[in-house]
């Protein structure tokens, strides 16, 4: 019997939040990569998709690639690599963008929305924020995807896969897997701590609200001590009305791996204000972290050994999409290369 193949990336747009690991990288690491064949990308290609510095993109990678193993990741366990180190992510992306349609793009959220920013800022609006929704897509159909753990964000992007396999396989054969989302039966989603009503990003410009995996503890303690909380009085869990209190209800359960409801009633009960709160927060953050910083020095001590992982990552990742892309080459009526 096939053994259940999951895909799922990370981009190298800044440096990685505590969102990032609460809400996907963790699980990966303490479920995915044991119950599954897993591949772990480092999405790179995707993050060229806005204006970027190319030293910066290149620090970023290998950096968001440690972090990934520090986290908890097994190159015995899982396939850890770059895009970039593999071809035919963009060969099988050309072949989907022959397949989807302009509408198709210019109705994605995340382009809507991106595409705004950029214009707010005075800029110029690139051709690959429009069409890497169909890159994402070869992403995950080359690898024969059964599953993409997404958040809600990424889920139409994962629709839009589903449709290209379709629509291929419709048109000139069997040639893909339709793969399917799935989400976490609890999903962590972290809000910026001074913006509570927004994603904690690792891309935002004002970094006061986010925890980065590689902030010193003293910053984690002196961001969240400093965190947004309302103007009620007493804690209590309500996301709609006291966000920011909430907020920090869901970190400290996440972090401590209870519910926020459950945390709310223990501080009530205690008659616990927002200081307590903020300071038990703060703690469970750091030695959340702790254990991951410590692994990521050691690993960024040895550069060497992060390229062989990456390296024999992108071998079998390889290994593994180029007889399915070198089959929709075919099944499109392109003409094999002689010898």
């Amino acid at each position: 019997m096939t053994r259940l193949r999951i895909f799922s990336g990370a981009q190298p747009t800044g440096h990685l939040t505590i969102g990032n690991y609460l809400g996907a990288i963790r699980r990966w690491a303490e479920e995915d990569q044991h119950r599954a064949d897993a591949l772990f990308c480092v999405v790179d290609l995707h993050a060229m998709t806005v204006e970027h510095d190319p030293a910066r993109l290149r620090r970023l990678t290998r950096q968001t690639a440690q972090l990934l193993l520090a986290c908890g990741l097994d190159p015995a366990l899982c396939t850890v690599y770059v895009q970039s180190h593999v071809d035919e992510h963009t060969r099988l992306g050309y072949l989907l963008e022959c397949t989807a349609t302009d509408g198709e793009m210019r109705r994605m959220v995340q382009y809507k929305e991106k595409a705004a920013q950029e214009r707010a800022k005075g800029g110029s609006v690139r051709l690959s924020l429009l069409t890497y929704p169909v890159l994402m897509a070869a992403d995950i159909l080359m690898f024969g995807t059964d599953e993409v753990p997404v958040g809600d964000d990424q889920a139409q992007h994962v629709e839009l896969a589903r449709d290209l396999a379709a629509r291929f396989n419709q048109r000139y054969g069997p040639v893909f897997r339709v793969p399917r989302a799935t989400h976490p039966a609890v999903a962590t989603r972290v809000m910026d701590l001074q913006e509570p009503g927004a994603k904690m990003g690792k891309s935002r410009a004002v970094t006061s609200g986010v925890l980065r995996l590689l902030d010193e503890p003293d910053v984690l303690r002196k961001k969240i001590m400093r965190a947004v909380t309302d103007s009620g009085s007493g804690i209590a869990y309500d996301r709609e009305e006291r966000p920011g209190l909430s907020n920090l209800l869901e970190l400290l359960a996440a972090a401590t791996s209870r519910k926020p409801a459950e945390v709310a009633e223990e501080y009530a009960a205690a008659g616990a204000g927002y200081g307590v709160l903020k300071r038990d927060t703060a703690d469970a953050v750091v030695e959340l972290l702790r254990p991951v910083q410590r692994r990521h020095a050691e690993i960024a001590a040895d550069p060497a050994q992060v390229d062989a992982v990456l390296r024999a990552g992108a071998e079998r990742a390889r290994g593994l999409a180029r007889p399915r892309v070198d089959a929709a080459y075919e099944a499109v009526g392109l003409m094999p290369a002689a010898g």
